[in-house]
């Protein structure tokens, strides 16, 4: 028996809600300009956001009206809650993209040593390396502790914003403990559920509702038991929340966007980075060839690594580990993957649709797994030619 536990935010978190602006910003230059080089961060304390970055763009984007709009829509828009998107000062500080980072990216050291194939163009953005997960766990590919954090956290913010439970606030947090017997789920060991609130709701009645509006609808009632550890709100309060609470950070909940800490993380975050960038579009990318692997019945979970340097087209390393679970053995996938997947920046982009402004939806409730918004690397796509390439 093995406990493995994830967690989950909120859009309404200090730290979301900085990814959220981010987004919003590189998908309102992207839907303009979708060539631009953007990379977009936010930082939100009381009464203050700023937004920072490198963005190189022929367009014009009013940031401090893309700040406000997304404040406003998580749901920071009364003084009561302490935030309030339309009174916050909003600043910004934006250089344009170093001409030492262009010159790689722009032209890649395979351009630039005569190969003309258009997918060699572009070089990755930076160095480092990034990870793709996918297990056999749920529908979507993912573990079952991330996936129901999400859901969770979803679920809460939906019931705030249609009403059910009109005296929720925006920030919030779910977590879940999940018991595994070998690999397989067994059951639901603890969740946590911690919501901001009005000052005057008793914590019985916050408890009560948690249960009835968010919980049941979604953690799988074969899954729980007499057993199962159910905590809301365990301070007893949570009055003040969002960026009054906690000053907030772009890129501060890495594990939350990816896999809740069950496969490696390189550490590069996703928001405000525009596809250019390996730290996001590699994620994907690796993603997108974990979950065809496991899709395809050759394994059980599956870990994918890839390398960059930057300036270079071509990954430095493509590395599959199945953990014991592949039908075939891991050095025969990775050569698979060689063979059906193009994993270089120009090729990622054109596969992935990357170029278009659907980032801010992904800012909050995980990057991965999210097939509710159709996402390219959520396709189970090259089965066909994985097991053929395996043959």
């Amino acid at each position: 028996m093995k406990l493995f536990t994830s967690e989950s935010v909120t859009e309404g978190h200090p730290d979301k809600v900085c990814d959220q602006i981010s987004d919003a910003v590189l998908d309102a230059i992207m839907e303009k300009d979708p060539e631009a080089h953007v990379a977009c961060e936010t930082t939100a304390t009381t009464g203050m956001i700023h937004v920072m970055g490198e963005i190189a763009t022929s367009c014009y984007v009013d940031i401090p009206a893309v700040v406000r709009e997304v404040v406003k829509d998580i749901g920071y828009d009364d003084p009561a809650c302490g935030f309030d998107g339309n009174t916050c000062g909003v600043m910004t500080s934006i250089d344009a993209q170093s001409p030492d980072i262009a010159m790689g990216v722009n032209e890649s050291l395979e351009a630039k040593n005569g190969e003309t194939d258009e997918n060699s163009l572009i070089g990755a953005g930076d160095q480092g390396m990034m990870f793709g997960y996918a297990c056999d766990e749920t529908p979507e590919y993912m573990p079952l502790a991330i996936s129901l954090s999400h859901k969770l956290a979803k679920q809460l913010a939906a019931v705030r914003k249609d009403g059910t439970l009109k005296y929720l606030r925006p920030d919030g947090k779910t977590q879940v403990t999940v018991e595994y017997e070998g690999d397989e789920v067994k059951r639901v060991e603890a969740i946590v559920i911690s919501t901001q609130h009005d000052a005057d709701v008793k914590l019985e009645k916050l408890k009560k509702d948690m249960i009835k509006h968010v919980i049941k609808p979604i953690v799988p009632a074969g899954l729980v038991d007499q057993q199962t550890r159910i905590y809301i709100n365990p301070t007893g309060r949570f009055v003040i929340g969002g960026p009054v609470g906690d000053s907030g950070l772009t890129g501060r909940k890495i594990i939350v966007d990816t896999y809740g800490g069950y496969g490696r993380h390189g550490g590069g975050a996703f928001s405000g980075k525009d596809p250019t960038k390996v730290d996001r579009s590699a994620a994907y990318a690796a993603r997108w060839v974990a979950k065809n692997i496991v899709a395809a019945g050759l394994a059980k979970k599956c870990e994918v690594e890839l390398a960059y340097a930057i300036g270079v087209a071509r990954p430095v390393s493509i590395m599959v580990d199945t953990f014991g679970t592949g039908t075939v053995c891991d050095e025969k996938l990775s050569e698979a993957v060689r063979k059906v997947f193009d994993l270089r920046p120009t090729a990622i982009i054109k596969e992935l649709d990357l170029r278009k402004p659907i980032y801010r939806q992904l800012a909050a409730y995980g990057h991965m797994g999210r097939e509710d918004l159709g996402v390219a690397w959520e396709r189970t796509d090259r089965i066909d030619a994985l097991l053929e390439a395996v043959k």
